[in-house]
């Protein structure tokens, strides 16, 4: 009787756990697959749009003197919009650590900005307005479905990986990207099925509209031997280290051109004066955009200059911190692959493997986010390398330290012991 009464238990909350995990399966399907289909529409237009005035931009080069009224557009925009408090990709972040909103006019403003700054000549990249973009517009969504607070995260982290993902075409690396950047150490496994769902919907929406996908093609990889796993390990320490500079130039620089030029007006239009200055000085506008040229001419090439990575850091932070829009990811990816393609004859290792290793390890040095990095190395370049990309991605996470792009990102358990310390990012 006892067995029987046991049996009858066990079988009720099977049924009643399938059911609601049914439920719960269905409800994120539904919502998930709608998540995709808006955000990852107006993602692909945005980065069809992008292309658009990138193209336009290389046709017309002088087009970069309008620079400083580019900014000034940029900070009357948000001014007029009262949006001067904003904290762009931080914003999204905190509001799945918090019940902190997102304000919908994040969307169209993101928007418009980042095409006035690509158009420009400003040096910042794409995703991290993407992922803005999403987050806001799934935002709004949670809200006009009333949806609880819980439920409101798993759907903003829905939008960061559609627009991730139809922007970058990389659906794997987009999915756990939304997981992992949140707070590492931990990841919220609740929200797998929608992410990966607005994630591929959001990638076959951007393959519809004909979003071309990034792919750098790694050939010929060598066989992993120890001596070549050493000089990766001592690689990748350096790309930890790239990566912390980075940071450190970045947010210095914002704070600097913050403490000494109060007025948003005069530092943004100061800071465009200043890069068009460094352009003729330099004699080139390779450093303005995203990047994607550079890193498309290292695997072209196999060659860049020994100072690209750091011209290109320089013209980011003075872009980003005086308040022009845009994201760091493409320039992370840029300044990893050309530190990555300097430094290769020094080891005597493959230079076109060598940059996309600096790529990926600089990514998962500032974003600390490695399984993403893994499975973004995997996207983008091919699984011939996997070993070379893992034991990168494992040292750069390790050396990079607490730094990191976003302010907003908790580090739940330290990276060298199994020691639990809640802390943010430098």
């Amino acid at each position: 009787m006892l067995i029987t009464e046991k049996s009858k238990k066990i079988a009720h909350h099977y049924i009643y756990g399938s059911f609601f995990s049914a439920r719960t399966l269905i409800k994120w399907l539904l919502l998930a697959s709608v998540i995709g289909l808006i955000v990852g529409a107006i993602a692909s237009v945005f980065g069809h749009v992008l292309i658009a005035v990138n193209n336009f931009r290389a046709a017309h080069p002088l087009i970069i003197l309008t620079l400083p009224a580019g900014g000034l557009l940029i900070v009357f925009l948000y001014r007029f919009f009262r949006d001067t408090d904003d904290r762009g990709t931080n914003m999204v972040i905190a509001s799945i650590h918090s019940s902190t909103g997102i304000p919908f006019r994040m969307a169209p403003l993101i928007f418009i900005t980042t095409v006035i700054t690509h158009l420009c000549g400003g040096s910042a990249g794409r995703e991290g307005a993407a992922i803005q973009l999403g987050g806001s517009i799934a935002n709004r969504i949670g809200k006009k479905l009333r949806l609880s607070a819980n439920d409101q995260h798993i759907i903003i982290m829905c939008g960061m990986s559609a627009g991730f993902s139809a922007l970058f075409g990389t659906p794997m690396a987009a999915t756990i990207f939304s997981l992992e950047v949140i707070s590492v150490g931990i990841m919220h496994y609740s929200a797998l099925v929608p992410c990966v769902t607005a994630s591929m919907i959001g990638h076959f929406v951007a393959e519809f509209l004909r979003m071309p996908p990034e792919v750098f093609p790694v050939s010929a990889v060598p066989a992993m031997a120890p001596a070549l796993f050493f000089k990766f390990v001592l690689m990748a320490a350096l790309f930890g280290a790239v990566s912390i500079l980075f940071c450190m130039i970045l947010h210095q620089t914002e704070h600097l051109l913050d403490h000494h030029i109060g007025n948003p007006y005069v530092r943004i239009f100061v800071s465009a004066c200043v890069i068009l200055v460094l352009c003729g000085l330099l004699g080139t506008t390779e450093y303005l955009g995203s990047g994607m040229g550079i890193i498309e001419h290292i695997f072209h090439h196999g060659e860049t200059k020994g100072y690209t990575f750091l011209m290109k850091m320089l013209f980011t932070a003075l872009t980003l911190g005086a308040g022009f829009k845009g994201g760091e990811i493409v320039p992370s990816f840029c300044i990893g692959a050309a530190f990555g393609c300097a430094v290769a004859p020094l080891f005597g290792v493959d230079v076109m493997l060598a940059a996309a290793c600096g790529m990926v390890g600089v990514f998962c040095g500032v974003t600390n986010c490695p399984i993403t990095s893994l499975l973004i190395s995997f996207e983008l370049f091919g699984f011939e390398g996997m070993p070379f990309y893992l034991t990168t991605i494992a040292v750069s996470y390790m050396l990079s330290g607490y730094y990191g792009l976003y302010r907003a990102q908790r580090i739940m358990y330290s990276k060298t012991e199994t020691h639990f310390i809640n802390t943010i990012t430098h």
